[in-house]
């Protein structure tokens, strides 16, 4: 068994220390989501933690991990009979993006089922992770579903399976630590607030900090032994501080004071339902547990906003986490009044007990140390001194240029979605065959066995037990019996966004309002789990402002900043737009791209951009690619050149007003596959 890293040894990143030994101490917070980019020790800490957590005492020979002193009375391999426990480490459990649902929750056990006929339950990692660290790491990119029953059992402290004829409830309490890096796609609010803390971590920009992480880093690889072993103590100290802190947290005195600072500080951030204020009062008492506090003080309550809200307040997925820590000073000193709960003269005690609070899980340190406002936060209002038209003229793809103009207010989508059945990545867009969803049949097996269909398989077993001499309460079943169960569900597409940013688009009034298109058909990509790209095009050339990507908020962010003018050459973008796609069909073929072209259908530059533009179209038709025309056009005399874009691409076209779920157009309008008769 290799050698951990030692805990102590990590090198600042005092959030992230703060919040995992906050859960350590009481996993009633809920656990914590550790959000940051790559190569920020975000997986070494939480492995690290694991050598700190107490020893924990169970029954012998229970797969659940029960407690000799009070067993689970409804634990499957109950009732226990009373007996000395049995001392072990807590258990890191780790959780695997690609982990079916089986090996999550547990099933029953097939074997036995078919061998002896009796219905036995097979333990996930639920139950293995019991009283110990359930890690996912990339959580992020598990699916929904997964994402669901994981948090639902933190939230219970139980994990309840009914599937395939077994009913099993089983205690399930464990420290859940999640990882992610945004850029490779959010988790949905929803699912952000069921995790109890949120920190952000970034790399240092400090000299001195980052030569000393990388001697700490290279010593442990050179020695793992014997580095820990130069931390032992450190790591003996701090176990016996986790302990003390767990022994201390039930005397914890919670004031009608602080709770009124806890509830007005919810209130004031707009936090949505009760399960912020539950949490800040459990961290709050979490921390003057660990500062050897027998009460809760104001600094105590202003640390676990710090730590508790800042991925609750998003308003839509586009905002980023982070608090006004100035609002929320006022906040705790407004709701204080009479009471005397001001903050307290004792400094907030970080990770190693000194007087350091840290950044308390706010914004990410900046590059000068100074806390700005996240990008596009609120209040973040783009200038434009656009004029509100530009007009086409030669030689003006640079001269005509106007500032981006900000997106007008994004609306509910139409769901466009790909015909067919598809087999690609789970998520929430066209009908495919997938791993999970509702069960439509069941097919002989093509290789290996990966999801049995139960009935199916003892149907087709039946009829040859006498020729096969059965006897007894076991099924006699061969290979050729096996039967593989076949799922439809939703899957997630590629959508790649064909913008037109030329001169006639560039009314400012026009302009705002394809944005605001684009971002609504944005958030209808990210509520789906798409994959999203951006092409733009004006001037002489087009070019990809943002590869394909699970980050839908880069490409609102690349949306944004979008400068308009100069000439429409339409060919360059859906040229452009079929390398991307060609690319993209190597590197994941079975996920099927949706082609959404934003423009009004105009066709200028070079020599016959029309018929260019028609022959480029029918590349995407000859591939079989389905697409989109969200048309621009405006004005009392239209062209209907966008109409007869779609027809050479072999697939439709919407207005700007049909693409709203409540138009009278429809509620669903899905997108003619390439090849079928306009």
């Amino acid at each position: 068994m290799s050698t951990p890293y030692p805990f102590t040894a990590i090198v600042g990143q005092d959030d992230l220390r703060l919040g995992l030994l906050l859960n350590a101490v009481s996993p009633a917070v809920g656990g914590v989501l550790v959000r940051g980019e790559k190569g920020t020790a975000k997986s070494t800490a939480v492995r690290a933690l694991a050598a700190l957590m107490p020893e924990v005492s169970v029954v012998p020979g229970c797969r659940f991990s029960c407690d000799p002193a009070s067993p689970d009375p409804a634990c499957p391999d109950g009732p226990h009979a009373e007996a000395a426990g049995v001392s072990r480490a807590a258990r890191t459990v780790e959780l695997p993006v690609g982990a079916s649902e089986d090996r999550l929750v547990g099933a029953l056990d097939i074997e036995r089922a078919l061998s002896e006929g009796v219905k036995a339950f097979e333990p996930g990692l639920l139950a293995d992770a019991h009283r110990g660290i359930l890690y996912v790491d990339e959580v992020n990119l598990l699916h929904d579903h997964l994402v669901d029953l994981l948090l639902d059992a933190a939230a219970m402290g139980a994990s309840y399976v009914e599937r395939e004829g077994v009913s099993v409830r089983h205690a399930a309490r464990f420290l859940l630590v999640g990882t992610m890096n945004p850029e490779e796609g959010e988790l949905r609010p929803q699912l952000l607030d069921r995790f109890g803390l949120t920190v952000e971590v970034a790399a240092s920009r400090d000299t001195d900090e980052r030569v000393e992480v990388v001697r700490r880093r290279l010593a442990y690889d050179d020695d793992p032994e014997g580095f820990a072993a130069r931390w032992a103590e450190e790591e003996t100290a701090l176990r016996e501080r986790i302990a003390a802190a767990r022994a201390l947290l039930p005397r914890v005195v919670l004031g009608d004071g602080v709770l009124r600072q806890i509830a007005a500080t919810c209130a004031a951030f707009e936090v949505d339902g009760m399960r912020a204020d539950i949490v800040m009062a459990r961290t709050a008492t979490a921390l003057a547990a660990w500062a050897r506090r027998e009460e809760v003080t104001a600094d105590d309550v202003r640390q676990a906003a710090l730590l508790a809200l800042p991925h609750r307040r998003r308003r839509n997925p586009f905002d980023a986490p982070g608090l006004d820590e100035d609002k929320l000073d006022q906040t705790l000193d407004e709701a204080a009044g009479d009471e005397g709960q001001g903050n307290d003269d004792d400094p907030d005690p970080g990770p190693d007990g000194g007087g350091d609070g840290g950044g308390g899980g706010g914004v990410p340190p900046q590059a000068d140390g100074d806390r700005t406002p996240p990008q596009g936060s609120e209040g973040d209002d783009t200038p434009s001194q656009a004029p509100d038209s530009a007009p086409d003229a030669p030689g003006r793809s640079t001269g005509a240029e106007q500032q981006p103009v900000a997106a007008a207010e994004p609306f509910r989508t139409k769901m466009l979605s790909v015909p067919g059945l598809g087999e690609g990545a789970a998520g929430r867009r066209s009908r495919a065959r997938t791993a999970h969803g509702r069960t439509t049949g069941a097919v002989r097996p093509q290789g290996a066995l990966t999801k049995l269909h139960l009935s199916a398989t003892v149907q087709a077993a039946a009829p040859h037990q006498r020729a096969r001499g059965r006897s007894g309460r076991g099924l006699v079943v061969r290979r050729d019996d096996l039967r593989q169960a076949t799922r439809e569900g939703r899957e997630g597409n590629l959508v790649l966004f064909v913008v037109d940013a030329s001169g006639s688009m560039a009314a400012r009034q026009r302009m705002s309002a394809v944005k605001g298109a684009v971002l609504s058909l944005l958030l209808d990509a990210y509520q789906r789990r798409d994959k999203v790209g951006l092409v733009t095009f004006r001037g002489k050339e087009a070019e990809v402002a943002l590869p394909p990507t699970s980050s839908v908020d880069a490409a609102a962010a690349r949306l944004e900043s979008l400068p308009t003018g100069g000439r429409t050459p339409l060919a360059a973008g859906l040229l452009k737009a079929h390398d991307v796609l060609r690319v993209e069909r190597l590197r994941d073929p079975s996920r099927r791209p949706l082609l959404v072209v934003v423009t009004d259908g105009r066709a200028t530059g070079g020599p016959e951009p029309v018929a260019l533009a028609g022959r480029a179209a029918r590349l995407h038709q000859a591939e079989g690619t389905a697409s989109v025309v969200v048309d621009c056009e405006s004005g009392y005399v239209r062209l209907g050149l966008a109409g007869e874009l779609a027809r050479e691409l072999g697939g439709t076209a919407v207005t700007l007003d049909e693409l709203r779920a409540d138009s009278i157009a429809g509620l669903v309008k899905d997108v003619t596959a390439a090849g079928r008769a306009a």
